[in-house]
């Protein structure tokens, strides 16, 4: 048999001395450190659990006391009826514990982090109550306080910003109050990318920016700002610049012009930001709508944003800048939705009633409406429109209108074939109707635009233009046939009036 190896294996060696000696207690042991011994005694307290049924007794005894609070009816007889409740809730609470039996209650201590809680939910005092009476008070008296600051030319400073950030921001309105040309600050231009933009940009007191600052600032916002905040720096920054450059000095500043261009960079946001604010106020001046207009009519404008200007426009009360308006918009040629152009077809039909005399402005507009898409019409339409030129009559501008709606077709219908311009001459490959028989009658000569010729009646460099293919020797008045000319109706009517009387001239 083979030995028994098992045992040998598993057969336990002496410890190490070091070992032996802390059995022994003859060295002294390290003690632990303190706040691994409280981790160890928090361990052990928390393997000690109160049991199920008394803690429901006190979370039942604690739940009445909390509505006996808050009802602050300390009767006996409500408590006795809580407690008797709680009593046949909790049925065997009363089979493990007897009546005569005496329980010895702790005191609880509760800690400062939980009596904080506490407090959250149980308020020691009632909130005060705020009525309509002292919210107007503490807007009047913010009103009030407001009015002296800037009586006394105190900055009024936007609460929960720090010293340095008003001081820096001051300084950079200081710069830009002189500013004419040159780089901006760094704590300028990231104004846009801050989320309290509209607070830091107060700091810098807009209203004292030089056109130069404005112009450049513009660039700034409008290339880093979505459209809507975009909205809210053209209508609260750039419009009362440019209102209060035209009323001071009749005209605009060309920095702020050029601002005015920039902003178009972002339509929606100059629509809504300048044009319509511009037109609600019902303080535009004319030259004030002559001048934006200007810049409307100079830059592209994306058609959507265009037709949806238009549309607003249409709907808006009238007055005269939004006539001037409708008709730079309406110059622009665009091929507008049918919503649009129903939309300004009643902003015209509802004139009919009016009483007042409308002036020139809303009849240009009207003209052009009609010019620009007298096609895009439905016959009730025309007729509508015609019916309101009865009542609303230039007598320059109103035949012109009725001319345009009555020559023109109506929405849908088939547009006939458009007929073909024919050349205007007389003889050879371009002739026309007449060019036979003034063959017969004129000596043909091949003439070329820009170049002298030499009559081969009397040999003289006096061959001069008449008119379309027609040419005459001014030395021996002898009438000569040259190549045609592609020509407008009129010069054609005169060209058929020409060769008319010469035709004639010739039979004499």
């Amino acid at each position: 048999m083979g030995k028994d190896r098992t045992a040998k294996r598993n057969k336990g060696r002496h410890e190490p001395l070091y070992v032996q000696m802390e059995e022994d207690g003859r060295l002294s042991k390290k003690s632990p450190r303190a706040k691994f011994q409280a981790k160890k005694q928090i361990k052990s307290g928390d393997d000690e659990y109160i049991d199920p049924r008394l803690s429901r007794k006190i979370l039942q005894i604690a739940r009445v006391q909390q509505e006996e609070l808050e009802t602050e009816d300390g009767s006996d007889n409500l408590l006795a009826e809580r407690f008797v409740s709680a009593d046949v809730k909790h049925e065997d609470s009363e089979e493990d514990f007897s009546e005569d039996e005496d329980f010895d209650y702790e005191d609880l201590e509760v800690e400062e982090e939980d009596q904080e809680i506490l407090n959250k939910f149980l308020p020691s005092a009632p909130t005060e109550r705020r009525t309509l009476a002292d919210i107007i008070m503490e807007k009047i008296e913010a009103y009030d306080r407001e009015k002296q600051q800037l009586s006394t030319g105190e900055t009024i400073t936007p609460p929960g910003l720090s010293p340095k950030i008003i001081e820096v921001y001051s300084k950079v309105g200081t710069l830009l109050k002189r500013y004419k040309s040159g780089k901006l600050p760094k704590a300028f231009k990231i104004i846009p990318s801050l989320s309290n933009w509209e607070e830091i940009l107060y700091l810098t007191r807009p209203q004292e920016w030089t056109p130069h600052a404005t112009y450049a600032a513009t660039r700034i916002f409008v290339s880093n700002l979505k459209p809507k905040p975009c909205q809210r720096f053209l209508d609260l920054v750039l419009l009362d610049k440019v209102r209060d450059d035209i009323q001071d000095n009749k005209k605009l500043n060309y920095h702020l012009y050029m601002a005015l261009k920039k902003s178009l960079y972002k339509p929606a946001a100059f629509f809504k930001g300048i044009l319509f604010p511009l037109c609600k106020s019902g303080t535009c001046t004319l030259r004030e709508a002559a001048i934006i207009g200007s810049v409307i009519s100079k830059v592209s404008i994306p058609v959507l944003h265009s037709s949806a200007a238009l549309l607003n426009l249409a709907e808006m009360d009238y007055t005269g800048p939004n006539s001037l308006f409708i008709r730079i918009l309406l110059d622009k040629k665009y091929a507008l939705p049918y919503k649009v152009v129903d939309a300004l077809v009643y902003h015209f039909m509802r004139f009919k009633n009016d009483e007042r005399t409308m002036p020139v402005l809303w009849h240009q507009s009207f003209l052009v409406f009609a010019q620009r898409y007298k096609q895009d019409l439905t016959p009730d339409q025309k007729d509508a429109l015609l019916e309101v030129l009865k009542y609303k009559c230039h007598d320059q501008i109103t035949p012109e209108i009725r001319r345009e709606i009555v020559n023109s077709v109506a929405r849908g219908e088939i547009i006939p074939e458009a007929k073909r311009t024919k050349k205007v001459g007389v003889v050879g490959k371009y002739g026309t109707r007449y060019g036979a028989s003034l063959r017969k009658q004129i000596k043909k000569m091949e003439i070329t635009q820009h170049q002298k010729y030499t009559c081969t009646f009397c040999g003289k460099d006096t061959v001069k233009r008449k008119a379309v293919g027609i040419w005459e020797c001014k030395a021996c008045r002898k009438v000569l046939a040259g190549g045609a000319w592609t020509v407008s109706t009129t010069a054609a009517a005169t060209v058929r009036s020409t060769i008319r009387r010469l035709r004639e001239l010739a039979e004499s």
